[in-house]
C-alpha cells in the first residue's frame, strides 16, 4: 500500500500563482483572510507572526506592509523564492524566510509566536490531525492560530451541483488526480473535534467562498466581482452561507 506524504510545490509554483492566487478564487481569499485578521486585537500594534505553509506569501507581505513581522516557512523552495522576490520587489525588509517542515519546526525551534498563520495547508498533509498539536507547540500562551482548511462538505455539494454524481459516488477517488486539487479535502467537523481535543477554543468560524464557485455562469466571477465580493463578506459568517464555504476559516486560542 503507497504510504501518504506531505505535498510540495516545486515545479508547479508558476502554475499555482496563475491559476489560483492570481484568479479571481485568490482575490476573495485574500479578501476575506484578510478582513478576519485586521478585526484581531492583536495586530492593532506591531506584532512578531509565523506563517506556516506560507506558499507565496501574498497574505504575510500584505501584513508585513502592515509594519508586522512575519516569518514564512514552507517545504518548497520554488514557492519561497516567489515569496522572496515579491518582498524585494516591495522593499520590505521586515520578513524572513525559511524551508522547512511543520514537524520539524515544532520540534526544533524554541521561539513562540502570539500569532500563527496556517492556510490552506493542511489538506495537503499526511497527518493533518498531527499538525494540530504541531502548531500549538510554536504558540505563546494566549496566542491566535489563524487555520484555513479545504472544506469536504462543499467539495461535495458543489459536485452534485455540477451532475459529477459518479465523482461523488466514488467519494473523490479518480486514477488521475489534479495537480492543484487539494489530496485531502477535510470534513470541517473533525477539524473542530482535533482543536478541541488540543485544547484550542473557537473564537470565530468564517466561510471562504460561499457563493464564488457555485455560480453557473462563471463568467460572473470576473465581470461582477466586485458585486459578488460584498455578498461574500456580507454573508459568510452566517448559517447556512458560512458553512458552504469551499475553505473554512477558523480563528482558534489557547488561552494563557
Amino acid at each position: 500500500m503507497k504510504t501518504k506524504s506531505d505535498r510540495s510545490f516545486d515545479g508547479i509554483a508558476a502554475k499555482f500563482q496563475h491559476n489560483i492566487y492570481n484568479s479571481t478564487k485568490g482575490k476573495v481569499r485574500q479578501a476575506v483572510l484578510l478582513r478576519d485578521l485586521a478585526e484581531l486585537d492583536i495586530l492593532r500594534q506591531p506584532t512578531q507572526i509565523l506563517d506556516v505553509g506560507a506558499g507565496q506569501g501574498q497574505l504575510s507581505l500584505a501584513l508585513a506592509a502592515q509594519g508586522h513581522s512575519v516569518h514564512l516557512t514552507d517545504i518548497s523552495a520554488d514557492m519561497l523564492q516567489i515569496a522572496q522576490q515579491q518582498a524585494q520587489q516591495q522593499q520590505l525588509a521586515n520578513v524572513s524566510f525559511e524551508q522547512i517542515g511543520l514537524a520539524e519546526l515544532s520540534s526544533s525551534h524554541q521561539k513562540r509566536y502570539p500569532l500563527i498563520l496556517c492556510h490552506a495547508m493542511l489538506e495537503w498533509l499526511a497527518e493533518p490531525e498531527q499538525a494540530i498539536l504541531q502548531l500549538k507547540r510554536l504558540l505563546a500562551p494566549g496566542g491566535i492560530l489563524s487555520l484555513m482548511f479545504y472544506n469536504k462538505d462543499a467539495k461535495r455539494f458543489g459536485n452534485i451541483l455540477f451532475g459529477n454524481f459518479d465523482y461523488v459516488a466514488a467519494d473523490f477517488q479518480v486514477k488521475k488526480k489534479v495537480s492543484l486539487n487539494p489530496q485531502q479535502p477535510l470534513v470541517p467537523t473533525d477539524v473542530e473535534k482535533w482543536c478541541k481535543q488540543a485544547s484550542f477554543r473557537l473564537l470565530q468560524k468564517t466561510g471562504v467562498r460561499c457563493f464564488h464557485d457555485y455560480l453557473r455562469d462563471r463568467a460572473l466571477q470576473q465581470s461582477h466581482f466586485d458585486q459578488l465580493l460584498a455578498l461574500e463578506l456580507q454573508y459568510n459568517r452566517m448559517e447556512p452561507y458560512a458553512s458552504l464555504g469551499r475553505y473554512q476559516h477558523l480563528l482558534l486560542m489557547v488561552d494563557a
